[in-house]
């Protein structure tokens, strides 16, 4: 073993997972977890960790809040043929499809990040994502070029959910297994905050641009300056990434050789009841965030009527203290643990998620703001929990795969397509409220998935 790090008996005799199987990885290490000393990591470069791991979330959450607070304008530059709901349908379906290449993309990223190496994987996730992101701002509009304007743009967000498929399972990985045992909820935390804050500033920054452009000037131009931003935030990420060594964990594995040669095989056939609860238990993370922090300002103009700058400014507000309660809720999972959090999130959001919405439609500026900081503050309970709930279920050498798969799998299905169905429910049943119920169902199962998970925060992470 190399100097500094060590290996440690499970806690309260933690063998083999029941649930794995006989032939699992496991069987040739029964029962060895890995955890490297606290002192082992300075804490200059734990504060790169973080750094690296929050930038490249940042630049992928920037685009989506871009794209979906832009949302009605983009269709308008792409779809200007079709009526407003219609294009707007079109423009939030163009934002599904690219999710469904997440399922693929975790397949690779997950098997790089296994195999090569969780910093190798996040340096080339964040190369291709900043300059997809790039080049949307470049895409001539359908008066332009015609349906070439669309089919380019499905194209370049497939590109970009292939290359954000690594970066929240990456990143989350990485902290994990950097942080001080005691504290791995509250780093894991950054990855949700940093796609948080992505959000915020691309709120601040749509909304500016909305402010002070003329709606000619948009739709010419203006809708197209922030995704420039893309490029120069990627590089920065890129550079701090290469900068840093590997974790711990996977140097201490590649050092004895024992990093999984098909770690995606490996997980499906030794691991597929974590992989099924996995995906379960994201579910609710994946509707409840695109609904609320990225479909949220279309709901309040397009179906509640309410003007752009209000919505705008009331999710802006909401955000900011987003950010604060998923810091908070990382340290509560780190003391009470992950699934008494998430459970409590399912809980409030099965309670709480329609009269939440009744209230929403009363069109009161003070009440919805307050109702988006209720959501918010729900959905963190989950979003703050849910890195370090996933990086702790899986063993390391299937860690980042483990994640990315689940992860990815359950956006694909249910995350990327949230807006989407949010609209398709309301225009089928002329109900405001049948997003609430699509939340109240995807809290149901992530309940279930949950309740039938071990709890991880107390123990050292599994070594194979």
């Amino acid at each position: 073993m190399s100097n500094g790090t060590s290996y440690s008996a499970p806690a309260g005799g933690l063998g083999p997972d029941p649930h794995d199987g006989p032939g699992s990885d496991r069987a040739t290490q029964s029962g060895q977890t890995y955890e490297p000393a606290d002192n082992d990591v300075s804490k200059e470069t734990r504060r790169k960790v973080i750094a690296a791991s929050f930038i490249g979330n940042f630049v992928e959450w920037f685009d989506y809040a871009v794209y979906g607070y832009l949302a009605v304008t983009i269709a308008t530059v792409f779809f200007p043929e079709s009526n407003p709901q219609t294009g707007l349908l079109l423009t939030f379906a163009l934002f599904a499809i690219s999710f469904l290449v997440r399922p693929l993309g975790g397949f690779v990223w997950g098997h790089i990040g296994d195999k090569v190496g969780r910093r190798t994987a996040l340096s080339l996730s964040i190369l291709i994502m900043s300059g997809a992101t790039f080049c949307i701002a470049l895409i001539p509009g359908y008066d332009t070029i015609g349906i070439w304007a669309p089919i380019l743009l499905l194209i370049i967000r497939v590109a970009q959910g292939f290359s954000a498929s690594g970066e929240y399972a990456g990143a989350s990985a990485f902290l994990v297994e950097y942080a001080p045992a005691n504290k791995r909820g509250l780093y894991a935390a950054v990855v949700p905050a940093s796609t948080a804050a992505g959000l915020l500033f691309g709120s601040l920054l749509a909304g500016l641009l909305t402010t002070m452009l003329s709606a000619d000037a948009m739709h010419s131009w203006g809708w197209r300056l922030p995704f420039l931003l893309a490029a120069p935030m990627g590089l920065i990420g890129r550079y701090i990434r290469t900068k840093l060594e590997d974790t711990p964990v996977f140097r201490e594995l590649a050092a004895v050789d024992e990093t999984i040669k098909a770690p995606v095989s490996g997980l499906f056939k030794n691991h597929w009841r974590l992989l099924l609860k996995a995906v379960g238990a994201v579910l609710l993370n994946a509707v409840g965030f695109y609904v609320i922090l990225s479909y949220m300002p279309t709901y309040l103009s397009s179906e509640l009527g309410l003007g752009a700058t209000e919505s705008f400014l009331a999710t802006t507000i909401a955000l900011t203290t987003y950010i604060g309660f998923i810091f908070l809720t990382g340290m509560l999972s780190d003391r009470y643990g992950r699934k008494k959090v998430l459970i409590s999130a399912s809980i409030t959001f099965i309670l709480l998620t329609v009269p939440a919405f009744a209230l929403l439609g009363t069109g009161n500026f003070l009440v919805i703001v307050l109702v988006q900081i209720l959501l918010g503050a729900m959905l963190t309970l989950n979003d703050g929990t849910l890195p370090s709930f996933l990086a702790e279920m899986f063993p390391t050498r299937v860690r980042y795969s483990g994640f990315a798969v689940s992860f990815n799998l359950s956006n694909a299905l249910f995350g990327g397509t949230a807006p989407f169905m949010a609209t398709l429910l309301i225009a089928a049943t002329g109900n405001d409220l049948a997003p609430a119920w699509y939340l109240v169902a995807a809290a149901v199962i992530s309940l279930i998935a949950v309740a039938l998970s071990r709890e991880t925060c107390k123990e050292p992470l599994r070594h194979e």
